[in-house]
């Protein structure tokens, strides 16, 4: 079974998803939300990977309106300098520590905020959601897939491009998500 966690059930209306190959579970939005769901679906017998789907704002506006597969994932606001870097949870070590590397081509930089002007930590997309699922997937050594929309500019008017756009890439992930496995 291929687990889908995405935040909210507008940024993917209707499930056209073959619900014999994939679950679908709506995660509720940030971090915290996000990590348990990925533990949920990481510790069920019947998890093969873990796929996150939805939407990101985008830090270079070649990027909006595409759907982009992640490669990178940062943890955009965990700032305990100086005893770690930007980005790096103090004293942790080894392959759980710092970016989480994925099979794709966009960074990605997750934090519990709606962004609305560049962050200090470089990416080139911003979410609430994609590191804690590349984290968990990881520590539970699950393929993840990491498919993201870009809705917004990441700017003063995000909310409004947000709101207008969270369910225009639905039908990209279908597609992406059904070329990948079928």
């Amino acid at each position: 079974m291929i687990y889908v966690l995405v935040a909210l059930r507008g940024e993917l209306p209707e499930n056209k998803l073959d619900e014999s190959k994939y679950k679908l579970w709506f995660t509720g939005v940030g971090k915290v939300n996000a990590a348990m769901y990925a533990t949920c679906a990481a510790i069920q017998s019947d998890c093969e990977a873990i796929v996150n789907y939805g939407t990101a704002g985008v830090l270079d506006a070649d990027l909006a309106g595409k759907l982009h597969r992640i490669g990178t994932v940062r943890e955009r606001d965990c700032d305990a300098r100086p005893q770690a870097p930007l980005g790096i949870t103090p004293f942790e070590e080894g392959d759980l520590a710092g970016d989480i590397t994925l099979d794709g081509d966009a960074v990605l930089s997750t934090g519990d905020n709606f962004v609305t002007s560049p962050p200090e930590l470089t990416s080139q997309l911003v979410d609430m959601e994609g590191y804690a699922i590349a984290k968990v997937a990881k520590k539970f050594n699950k393929p993840c897939v990491m498919l993201k929309y870009g809705s917004d500019f990441a700017d003063e008017k995000a909310p409004e491009e947000w709101e207008a756009n969270q369910a225009q890439g639905a039908d990209m992930f279908i597609e992406t998500i059904k070329g990948i496995y079928g």
